[in-house]
């Protein structure tokens, strides 16, 4: 698709006048569907099993398996569905008898996140072959094997679970490939060779550097090109590949199919498995069996390793909601952190033992200078203890080091966390804006700011009050800052005095609740009068309304016409609290339908419709080629105005009947082509990315209702688009005290001159990078960035990058956020990778330069 699109530009035909452009042509061809996603593909049509269909049957079997243990320990029955069909919704269904604490959308964000670390395998290591098993990298391809599996061990160990999930997807990719590109099927074993997953284990009878092991196949057909003898003597080999050569060792055998250069050579023809149709096709069912026998294996490992209560969290089964504070513990804030304290508490005491038990607490603290280090823990009792030893001190020249704290909490957070930072100063560390709005649209986390003593509500006070806060007391532009990171993530930004602030953490019970789902919100500054419709459905509870702003007044009108205004504390629809600029309005009435709110402020208002629901969505905007069936999430901004897809799932018992792109300044919306992927998953297609802001909105019909009852559902985090493209590599691992760099390339779609360009890890690890590049109109240019972890950093520690392009003049920017983990082990295979990464930037900028040349 890309490459159709591309070559029909003007200048064609000079890109295709060169030699580098038929590698060019090669390689884009590729990028979709890279000659490694022949294995197992992520998404196949002809009955083929896919990587993502093995790895999400070993995952369901597994913690099916893990759930059962669980309750036949605490003498509960565990029933799996009466046609033992396992889905991500039936098996946390099974399991929720046995684990009181469970999330459909939790479990459904780690599986996924794991395949899709799967399927970034065949991207990341383009023309590498150990991580696919080529080229009979048998030694090699056991150690990424191993040394993953040590990594996600370790980061289970520091509880950083999204660094394992990352690890183990990459490393069940090549643990499934030996299965489909070694001759282990054709050799006749019907179990999974363990060897591959224990480094204490000999790998024998391995294939001689000069050993032939295969003749030419007989015109198609290929079921006998495997020699007899290499067949009676059960010697291990794989098929030999390579995009760009036809080179490889006399006699060996090939990968096979269009893109292996090699298969053309003497002996021709391959011996994949990676789909029906492959040469070795007719052995596809065993090979993805076996592979799927292997991932099962892996996964026991880790469970005796740690125990089911880790593994369930792993899986994000026994994830329920997410605790997490940042704290400004400067002299004026003893107030503020007391109230931290009581409602924190009182939350863990009530809900202890119930299924809205938090399931993990996150705290960083922040000073000036000083800020973090970042707690995080599944017991409440440390976390009680760990908020109980702060203490208010220090301070003095107001600003602090608020957004650098909230970086840590965001980049350690879960996915779709709700974050709740406590100040009552500016942000020293304004510089970081860009860099935590690009956390907030990659982690899709909320972020909510408890401000005390800001400029709003100076008047309000008293005058030893006044008198005593004067010197913190924050401008409107300071505030401004708070308010566009709280509208950007779809939190709200509270603006209170400290006598008033226990009524404002009404907020945090709200949203520190498990199936938290966001049904509309909207923020118009400047504000206009406007009336606004929602729907609510019957799978909802706890239905809350948010309105923050200057002095609004806003009513609220049922499907029956009832109303009740801002004036009216317990009216005839529900009960309305105020604090600061912030209204709270908990709706009594259970009407299902469309509801409305008109609402007018004086300069600025929000409004968010919230509740607690088993029907929720996650998304990902995708790289998507139709024709061949493959897709990789991307990690940066969509380009403005250029089409794209977006890879949703949906849970609870819904269907999908609109998915829209909505303009968060409420000019429009873009509506998308919807296409059933499998079960509960689309693929909806947009013809153009709004410009600026914009939220995911999806409407549907609930499948269990008696009748066709409609829902509503919207993205709480805000996204947005971009006129600069940056691609960087993917995850990988570093060692500590060994500098490792990280390739990048910036693209611009109109703009020329310097781009700013920004990096920043959340551990602080020593960076070098160039602060500019130069690209012209349409232009590219590759920079990197060597990051240095300290040589005492922990083995498992994870570490974020965020690495940001801005355009001349500060009028756009972009960004790619990366996550590696640091490892003792050797890092040969990402060295290899930075090479084989290089090479594709390489092509790509010349691409570009001679299109628009």
């Amino acid at each position: 698709m890309l490459t159709e699109a591309v070559f029909e530009a003007p200048k064609a035909a000079k890109v295709m006048d060169s030699l580098a452009a038929v590698a060019v042509f090669l390689l884009l061809g590729t990028l979709f569907q890279p000659p490694q996603a022949a294995a197992f593909k992520p998404l196949h049509s002809d009955g083929s099993l896919t990587h993502r269909e093995i790895t999400q049957i070993a995952i369901l079997r597994k913690t099916a398996e893990a759930c059962r243990d669980i309750a036949v320990d605490q003498g509960r029955e565990f029933t799996l569905p009466i046609n033992n069909k396992l889905t991500v919704a039936s098996v946390r269904a099974a399991c929720s008898n046995s684990y009181a604490a469970l999330s459909t959308l939790s479990f459904t964000l780690a599986v996924a996140l794991i395949y899709r670390s799967n399927a970034a395998v065949d991207y990341v290591y383009l023309l590498t072959d150990s991580p696919h098993v080529d080229n009979e990298a048998f030694i090699e391809a056991r150690d990424i094997i191993t040394r993953g599996l040590a990594a996600v061990k370790a980061s289970m160990k520091q509880e950083n679970y999204n660094s394992a999930r990352v690890r183990l997807g990459a490393l069940f990719h090549t643990l499934q490939d030996f299965y489909s590109h070694s001759n282990w099927v054709e050799l006749g074993f019907t179990i999974p060779l363990r060897n591959m997953t224990r480094s204490d284990l000999p790998l024998n009878n391995l294939a001689g550097p000069k050993t032939p092991t295969c003749k030419s196949c007989n015109g198609d057909d290929c079921s006998d090109n495997i020699l007899p003898e290499i067949l009676q003597q059960k010697i291990l080999t794989t098929g030999y590949f390579n995009l760009f050569s036809f080179s490889k060792p006399t006699g060996k055998c090939s990968h096979g199919g269009i893109f292996d250069m090699t298969s053309r050579r003497e002996p021709t023809g391959g011996i994949n498995k990676d789909t029906i149709s492959s040469q070795h096709g007719f052995l596809h069912n065993r090979a993805a069996n076996l592979a799927i026998n292997a991932t099962m294996e892996v996964l026991e490992d880790i469970r005796l390793a740690t125990n089911n209560t880790a593994f369930l969290r792993l899986m994000g089964l026994s994830q329920t909601s997410v605790m997490a504070f940042v704290i400004d513990t400067t002299a004026s804030m003893s107030d503020d952190i007391a109230e931290a304290k009581r409602v924190s508490f009182s939350i863990i005491d009530s809900r202890k033992g119930t299924s809205e038990e938090p399931s993990e607490y996150i705290l960083v603290a922040f000073n000036d200078p000083g800020f973090g280090p970042l707690i995080r823990t599944e017991n409440a009792d440390i976390f009680k203890e760990k908020m109980n030893s702060l203490t208010a001190s220090g301070g003095g020249d107001a600003p602090e080091m608020c957004l650098s704290g909230l970086l840590l909490a965001l980049a350690g957070a879960p996915p779709s966390s709700n974050i709740f930072v406590f100040t009552d100063a500016a942000a020293k560390d304004s510089e970081l804006k860009s860099t935590i709005e690009a956390l907030i649209e990659s982690t899709k986390s909320t972020v909510n700011f408890m401000l005390t003593h800001s400029t709003s509500f100076r008047k309000r006070r008293s005058v030893s009050e006044r008198q005593s806060s004067s010197s913190r007391a924050m401008s409107q532009s300071e505030i401004q800052l708070y308010r566009d990171l709280a509208h950007a993530s779809g939190g709200q930004a509270i603006e209170v005095t400290k006598v008033t602030l226990p009524q404002a953490t009404k907020i945090i019970p709200d949203t520190s609740t498990s199936a938290l789902v966001t049904v509309f919100q909207v923020v118009r500054n400047p504000a206009k009068a406007e009336n606004f419709s929602f729907v609510l459905d019957e799978s909802l509870s706890n239905v809350t309304v948010y309105v923050t702003g200057d002095s609004p007044v806003f009513t609220l009108y049922s499907p029956t016409g009832v109303s009740q205004s801002v004036s009216e504390g317990n009216g005839a629809l529900g009960s309305t609290q105020n604090a600061g600029n912030w209204w709270r309005l908990q709706i009594s009435v259970n009407q299902t339908g469309q509801w409305r709110i008109s609402i007018n402020a004086t300069s600025f208002y929000t409004l968010k419709v919230f509740g607690q629901s088993s029907v929720d969505f996650l998304f990902n905007f995708v790289e998507y080629d139709g024709n061949r069936g493959d897709f990789i999430p991307k990690d940066s901004r969509p380009l403005t105005g250029g089409n794209a897809t977006l890879f949703l799932s949906l849970t609870g018992g819904a269907t999908v009947t609109e998915v829209l792109l909505v303009n968060a300044s409420g000019s429009g919306a873009v509506n998308g082509t919807i296409t059933a992927v499998a079960g509960t998953e689309y693929l909806v297609t947009f013809d153009r990315i709004p410009e600026g802001a914009f939220l995911v909105q999806l409407n549907g019909l609930l499948i269990a209702s008696s009748m066709s009852t409609r829902f509503q559902r919207q993205s709480p985090t805000q996204q947005r688009s971009s006129r600069i493209i940056i691609m960087s590599q993917t995850q990988s691992l570093i060692e500590p005290g060994v500098p490792f760099s990280f390739n990048f390339t910036v693209n611009s779609t109109t703009t020329a001159g310097n781009y700013t360009i920004r990096a920043r890890t959340n551990r602080g690890f020593k960076l070098s990078f160039s602060g500019s590049l130069s690209l012209g109109i349409f232009g590219s240019a590759q920079g990197s960035v060597t990051v240095t972890a300290p040589s005492n950093t922990e083995f498992g520690t994870d570490v974020t990058l965020t690495i940001e392009a801005q355009a001349p003049g500060g009028t756009d920017f972009n960004f790619v956020t990366q996550s590696f983990i640091v490892s003792a082990a050797s890092v040969e295979t990402s060295r290899w990778y930075s090479v084989s990464f290089s090479m594709c930037l390489s092509l790509m900028a010349l691409f570009v330069s001679c299109l628009y040349d």
